[in-house]
């Protein structure tokens, strides 16, 4: 059995390190502790990009029905995969305490933010034991990325993070690096029973939770049990929690998980994409990929070079295969890339001229990763108070349309285009086409249809009439020009939309 790696290196009992070093040493704490503060003030901002109203919307159905909810974001009594466990728990404290929705996500942030960062330094800990090792990590996985900013659910890039602080699918990142830490040391120390049925429980909540980061916690626990070669008595105890989790998963009430493999089309097409500009978005990774050739040459057997094979397979046989969602198992090869190159700074394997070489190049790969996502710190002090060069930087987030809210109450259906129809769910109202694909909204395709028609210029007022009655539309967004019969103004908001209200 493997024994927990020390690259701390020998350390001298007769000269103490200098100054230098020892302010060299807590330069990668001070700026991971940095770091860490700026995405607590970003929660208290909680900028509005992605799939925000999709969470907030299944945060508003748990908490007005947690048994029956209902499709999240248009009036059908259909199931969703985003009622997931973690969601549950978010709607039932919305339910018991009454806050509001956009305080419970904030909450939600805060709980992922403390697993993410506990995660990270429990599970390098099993890698090495040098001090350092954990910021070094913290940092590489946050900026070691490309000069083209890139945002993903999912993917750990600092201002990707800072926009889905607050998603499932930060929580289980946070989660998967536990899982991680366990189950690395319960191959390594031959756990009992009770342990690995635990890591059952908590493989398939990461996969309710998240199924795409569930696909990445399964590829990087695969390799390191292969890594440990452990003995028949361990795989038989891994086969059990195996068979428990396969079990909740497939006892989940909510939703049907393992009809997911089963998706339509549009999942492809939305994720193909993450197979685009791959160098201009991940090219720092490169400096992690030369970590894991030294890492491979040192030990065949290397869990992080194994996780990196893997993850590599999947995404290069998703793109291969036309099965373009196959792509968000990326972070499965970006992850151990990203780690491997913390950890070969402090390896103990190297000499002290070139673990300063290495330093040299990681910090230079750092710092161009950091000014690629500079702008991330416009979501705590807004555009004006930012630098010009760093303001071009800034990603402008949603407005939201809390504006429609005096009026247009829970339940209500609205017809509106995709872009509102992501975020207006968020504060309760229905609309007639979901604004994300949904695999288990049969008539999606339909809805879809009739939002065109109703938008579309050369629709008769008559026509636009019977696609309001047959999906029991209240309220219209859209632009000044829908003006006609059937609709009165209620409101303008940003952006010159116009809130209508539905007449006789």
């Amino acid at each position: 059995m493997h024994t927990a790696p020390s690259d701390t290196g020998p350390v001298s009992r007769t000269q103490p390190p200098s100054g230098a070093a020892r302010a060299g040493r807590a330069l990668p704490q001070a700026a991971a502790a940095l770091v860490v503060v700026l995405l607590l003030l970003v929660i208290v901002r909680l900028p509005w990009a992605g799939d925000l109203g999709m969470h907030a919307a299944t945060v508003q159905r748990l908490s007005h029905d947690l048994f029956h909810p209902g499709n999240p974001l248009v009036d059908a009594d259909t199931p969703s995969p985003y009622y997931s466990p973690w969601m549950l728990v978010l709607g039932l404290v919305a339910k018991l305490t009454g806050l509001s929705v956009f305080v419970v996500l904030r909450l939600a942030a805060l709980v992922g933010l403390t697993l993410l960062v506990t995660g990270v330094r429990r599970y390098v800990r099993t890698l090495s034991s040098h001090r350092m090792a954990p910021a070094l990590a913290l940092l590489s996985l946050l900026f070691l990325w490309g000069p083209l900013l890139f945002n993903w659910s999912g993917f750990l890039g600092l201002n990707s993070l800072a926009l889905t602080v607050s998603y499932p699918s930060v929580f289980s990142l946070g989660l998967t690096f536990h899982f991680w830490a366990w189950v690395t040391r319960a191959t390594r120390e031959e756990a009992a029973w009770g342990r690995w049925l635990w890591l059952g429980v908590l493989w398939a909540l990461i996969l309710l939770c998240h199924q795409f980061t569930g696909v990445v916690a399964s590829l990087g626990a695969l390799a390191m049990v292969i890594a440990a070669r452990p003995p028949r008595a361990v795989l038989l105890r891994l086969s059990a929690a195996l068979a428990l989790g396969l079990l909740l998963l497939w006892l989940w009430p909510y939703y049907d998980f393992f009809s997911l493999f089963s998706a339509g089309a549009d999942l492809e097409a939305i994720h193909k994409p993450l197979y685009e500009h791959l160098a201009a978005r991940f090219g720092l990774v490169l400096v992690g990929a030369a970590a894991l050739v030294l890492r491979f040459r040192r030990d065949r057997w290397d869990p992080l070079v194994l996780f990196f094979a893997l993850g590599v397979l999947v995404f290069a046989a998703g793109g291969l295969s036309g099965h373009y969602s196959w792509g968000r198992a990326l972070p499965a090869a970006l992850i151990p890339a990203q780690l491997a190159a913390a950890l070969e700074t402090v390896s103990a394997g190297r000499r002290a001229m070139g673990r300063a070489g290495w330093a040299c190049l990681l910090g230079a790969a750092l710092l161009v990763g950091a000014w690629t996502q500079v702008g991330t710190l416009g979501y705590v002090t807004g555009r004006a108070a930012l630098p010009s060069a760093v303001a071009s930087k800034y990603r402008t987030p949603w407005v939201g349309y809390h504006w429609i809210t005096p009026w247009v109450k829970y339940g209500d259906v609205v017809m509106a285009r995709t872009t509102p129809a992501r975020q207006i769910p968020a504060y309760g109202p229905y609309t007639v086409a979901p604004g994300y694909p949904d695999v288990f909204l049969p008539d999606a395709a339909r809805r879809e249809d009739a939002v065109a028609r109703y938008f579309a210029a050369g629709t008769s007022s008559a026509d636009r009439a019977g696609i309001l009655r047959e999906y029991g539309v209240k309220w219209v967004v859209g632009p000044k020009s829908l003006a006609g019969p059937g609709l009165r103004k209620v409101t303008v908001g940003p952006a010159s939309q116009v809130l209508y209200r539905v007449v006789p």
